[in-house]
């Protein structure tokens, strides 16, 4: 093998930027191995977890580039491929628009300025994110705040300053919003209605309203709060706001919020706040004894009159016998990894993580254990300096690999959710993972049934039916609900029928 190891100095792209340029050079013909990335702490960390070597000092404005080749001419071939990804990033950037001849704005309240717009997205690294954000929320306007790994501190006094300003903070890792029928990050192409969403979750957004859709129910807006902002630092200051929003929105007749386990003593005080409101306002909020996703929405469909339809699966194409060993969930969503754990918990009793329901069973850096456990990818320790796993999916395709050759994974449970900023063409890498694994454990003399929860609409721009065909012919059992997913997973494993 041959390595090439570069720094370009000074040289700056966006991570999903340099995400497809990595997998550009690795496809090249006789690469094994390619990393393409600012030098960030995390990004240094995997280099040298890949076996290369830095011989150098670099610092965050850098960028590394690693090949790894059967030889100097594949090393080349990665190099070629590399030259022509970054000459396409260049031409691209000079295609764009931009503001015409005028100097472009350099902060977002300049830019308010000039275009009068009043909803900013903002999706910066998380340590620069409160500048932008408090700029556009002093600026008159609300704030879509992508960014993760933003302190508490700074989320509670942008929505101080944004309830003075009468406008919304959003997030931060608000994963998903849409305003007006416009899909803000991940979003599903749902059907539009007359239900409002209120979501300090994303995923669990994107379950919500695609169940909706199945049911023929539409959605006027989803406004996202952030993940916290049901906690009891933050204490629903966001929630209020989009509540009060909803409202008095003519066009939404009923609210469905959506949390991951929130406050208890938060969410009494805002459901307390809704029930002043005037609106029907239904809680799909997760929790120990609280409905699933699933079963709220169907009670909200209930409560607006509308009937529940059968929910859509496509079962695994072979016959499917409980297993021994452990349920090994791997997801891109924190809320359904978190729904999922609540489910199991009450069948298997305790599931280790890295977002933990009680603390002692939280996993350790390695995220590894013999027992049952659900590692959610997309949480803010394993997204630093990376993309979020729904646009880049090898982190989880890796442990995949790995559980398919790991002799105590009883069942595979893995969701895929589709829509605006997701992967491209996530069903065909997720399913050639499923087959290996799969592989891999027969090799090993043993079964691994693959439960998957696959969340999406006909009109996503990935296809629901298509993608769920691809799985079930990668001999996965797919289900529309996360709860239903979890609970066949759970019928496939000889532990949980004791």
């Amino acid at each position: 093998m041959t390595d090439l190891v570069e720094v370009r100095r000074g040289a700056y792209y966006d991570s999903v930027s340099l995400m497809q340029v990595s997998r550009a050079v690795g496809a090249a013909p006789g690469v094994s191995a390619a990393l393409v990335a600012m030098a960030t702490e995390l990004n240094t960390d995997l280099l040298a977890g890949m076996g290369f070597t830095l011989g150098e000092p670099v610092g965050p404005n850098d960028m590394l580039v690693a090949i790894r080749g059967e030889d100097e001419a594949a090393v080349d071939a990665g190099r070629s491929a590399l030259d022509a990804a970054l000459a396409g990033l260049k031409a691209a950037g000079a295609q764009a628009g931009g503001f015409g001849d005028a100097p472009p704005p350099r902060t977002l309240g300049s830019a308010a300025a000039v275009t009068g717009a009043n909803l900013a997205l903002i999706s910066v690294p998380g340590r620069n994110a409160f500048v932008d954000a408090m700029d556009a929320v002093r600026s008159g306007m609300s704030v879509v705040l992508f960014s993760d790994n933003v302190g508490v501190e700074e989320e509670v006094a942008l929505k101080d300053a944004a309830r003075e300003a009468d406008v919304l903070v959003m997030g931060p890792d608000c994963g998903t919003a849409v305003v007006g029928g416009v899909a803000l990050g991940f979003a599903n192409a749902a059907r539009a209605g007359s239900v409002g969403l209120v979501a300090a979750s994303g995923t669990g957004a994107q379950q919500v309203m695609c169940l909706l859709d199945a049911a023929g129910v539409g959605m006027s807006h989803c406004l996202g709060v952030g993940g916290r902002d049901l906690s009891s630092t933050v204490q629903g200051r966001s929630t209020r706001q989009a509540l009060a929003a909803l409202a008095a929105d003519p066009a939404t007749e009923s609210v469905i919020v959506v949390s991951k386990p929130p406050a208890a003593e938060v969410l009494e005080d805002v459901q307390a706040y809704a029930a002043s409101l005037g609106k029907p306002v239904h809680w799909a909020t997760l929790g120990a004894g609280r409905p699933d996703l699933t079963a709220a929405v169907e009670a909200a469909l209930e409560g607006e009159g509308h009937g529940i339809p059968q929910w859509p699966s496509w079962p695994a194409p072979t016959q499917e016998s409980p297993v021994p060993g452990a349920l090994r969930g791997l997801f891109c969503g924190g809320t359904l990894a978190d729904e999922a754990m609540l489910v199991a918990a009450e069948v298997l009793g305790p599931i280790r993580s890295n977002i933990p329901l009680s603390p002692e069973l939280a996993l350790g850096p390695d995220l590894r254990s013999d027992s049952h456990l659900v590692i959610d990818f997309g949480d803010d320790g394993l997204t630093q300096g990376r993309a979020h796993p729904m646009i880049d999916p090898s982190l989880r395709l890796e442990r995949i690999a790995a559980e398919g050759a790991d002799p105590t994974c009883g069942v595979l449970l893995l969701d895929l959710v589709l829509g605006f900023g997701s992967h491209s063409d996530p069903a065909g890498e997720l399913a050639e993972a499923v087959e290996g694994a799969r592989k891999a454990a027969a090799d090993g003399g043993r079964a691994l049934p693959v439960v998957v929860s696959l969340t999406g609409v006909e009109s996503d721009p990935q296809g629901l039916s298509a993608c769920a065909k691809t799985l079930q012919a990668a001999g996965a059992s797919v289900f529309l609900s996360n709860a239903q997913a979890t609970r066949h997973a759970l019928s496939l494993l000889a532990d949980a029928q004791a």
